[in-house]
């Protein structure tokens, strides 16, 4: 996992050295194993749970009784963190195995046959707008070395970076941290005392609201309309399951 994010700097070349510095900005790592599984935990975790205790409550509305509430919500917090870290786990490691898999077989390919993937990767840089002869040598000096001609080859064919690709245990712990610190947010208010789900229901729709808005640091929608996005999913979520748990607890009753 990169914790720092990515920098580009050039320099425009003169005949007499390098002039002032032309382009120079940052971007942030959102290739790493973690980002994904981060926000979907959390995002997942505010919204099933949230779910989970609007059922429950809206079932036991007319018992009044909290602590129902209160072993679901948490019952949900730990089971989630627990399937979502698994899922993850399994998903990204199968997804960086397959990688690795079409990866070795670029590097079979290249130690069989050199030339022919040097004209393959100088037409995929001609498709780009680079000359012929010129496309052919840069190939060519590519290969000069096998493992940076794999690499180039992975990049340019398949869109990936055998030095960076996802960590399974990140996104595993990523995935079970932020699921637990999400679907803990609907269940809160109660453990320290409340009594009836308006509480847990509006914290947890500002979280939704905070997280949304958030996610679009490192998109290109607004905040306010990433925020209001996930509110209206997490209210609508909870309004179903609240109405499903109030018909069933009262045929049940």
């Amino acid at each position: 996992m990169k914790s720092s994010p990515r920098a580009a700097s050039f320099e425009v070349m003169t005949s007499e050295g390098p002039a002032a510095t032309a382009i120079d900005h940052e971007h942030p790592d959102v290739t790493g194993g973690w980002l994904r599984p981060a926000v979907f935990g959390a995002m997942d975790g505010l919204v099933s749970n949230l779910a989970l205790v609007a059922g429950v409550a809206g079932g036991t509305r007319d018992a009044g009784d909290s602590a129902a509430v209160v072993l679901a919500g948490l019952a949900g917090l730990a089971a989630g963190s627990f399937s979502m870290a698994a899922g993850e786990y399994t998903s990204v490691a199968s997804q960086s195995e397959a990688a690795a898999r079409e990866i070795e077989k670029e590097r079979v390919e290249i130690l069989r046959n050199p030339e022919g993937e040097a004209r393959e990767l100088a037409a995929m840089y001609v498709a780009k707008g680079v000359d012929q002869d010129l496309a052919l040598d840069v190939a060519r000096q590519m290969h000069r070395d096998v493992d940076n001609a794999v690499n180039v080859h992975a990049r340019e064919e398949l869109g990936l970076d055998p030095d960076d690709l996802p960590s399974p245990t990140v996104a595993a712990v990523s995935s079970f941290l932020s699921f637990a610190l999400g679907a803990l947010i609907p269940v809160l208010p109660y453990l320290l005392g409340a009594s009836t789900l308006l509480p847990g229901l509006v914290v947890t729709l500002v979280a939704l609201f905070g997280c949304g808005a958030l996610v679009t640091q490192v998109t290109n929608k607004s905040w306010w309309y990433g925020g209001l996005r996930q509110t209206v999913l997490g209210l609508a979520a909870a309004g179903v399951t609240y109405a499903i748990g109030a018909a069933v607890g009262t045929s049940l009753g």
